[in-house]
């Protein structure tokens, strides 16, 4: 089994069956046992699982799930996982990702090679191909925003904002969806492309704020504004 299919599997498996009180899961001989797998083999997935803050290895008690301080590497692996996620943590990520664009948008006009843009311009291209299909622009929505990133020469930068993508490929088709919000959306990338052309920072960094808000604000929809800073939790019934 491959290591990623491993780790993807042992986290499902072990959120589904620890014990709901204490969270303590089954042993390594008995993961090692259910997965076919060495023992050695669950322990390196299970350091991972550790270093990821996704498990808690306890000397002669056992291993216990710990999610209250996952990484945010560990949420995409839930995500891999087909784990439910907590909604409030995904706003926040979404939060995240929008300061994180923004200021590559600024770093892309000084960066930005024409490699980079010829890039940009193909993905455009593909986004209007995929428009007059009436097909959505999940791939290409990603794509556009990590070659900006790309752009910015900060090889971790990348791999940090890669993670947010991968924790909403299953929810960019459904954003995607909505006809009219596929071709806003283009509509706005095209004039950052264009600001990006110009090396102009300062509306670069203005047009993604004002792009991104709305995915903002589509996850606060969603979550109802419970948890949100700023907003009113919802009532219980």
């Amino acid at each position: 089994m491959k290591e990623k299919n491993l780790l993807a599997e042992l986290a499902a498996y072990l959120f589904a069956h620890c014990d709901s009180e204490s969270g303590r899961t089954p042993s390594e001989r008995e993961l090692a046992e259910h997965f076919s797998v060495s023992r050695g083999q669950i322990r390196e997935a299970l350091a991972i699982l550790e270093a990821m803050r996704i498990v808690e290895r306890r000397a002669k008690s056992g291993i216990y799930i710990d999610t209250k301080q996952a990484s945010v590497e560990a949420m995409a692996l839930f995500a891999r996982a087909g784990l439910p996620l907590d909604p409030v943590q995904i706003y926040e990520t979404v939060e995240l990702r929008k300061i994180h664009e923004i200021k590559a948008a600024e770093l892309a006009c000084v960066r930005a090679t024409e490699e980079n843009f010829e890039r940009l311009r193909e993905i455009l291209k593909e986004s209007e191909e995929q428009l007059d299909a009436g097909r959505g622009l999940a791939k290409q929505d990603r794509d556009f925003h990590l070659e900006i990133v790309r752009a910015t020469k900060n090889s971790v930068f990348y791999r940090v904002c890669s993670v947010y993508y991968v924790m909403g490929e299953k929810r960019l088709p459904v954003y995607f969806n909505d006809p009219e919000r596929g071709r806003k959306s283009h509509a706005e990338h095209i004039q950052i492309y264009e600001a990006l052309l110009r090396r102009d920072g300062n509306l670069a960094q203005a047009l993604m704020s004002a792009h991104l808000q709305g995915a903002e604000s589509y996850w606060k929809g969603l979550i109802g504004g419970a948890g949100v800073p700023g907003e009113p939790a919802l009532e219980r019934a």
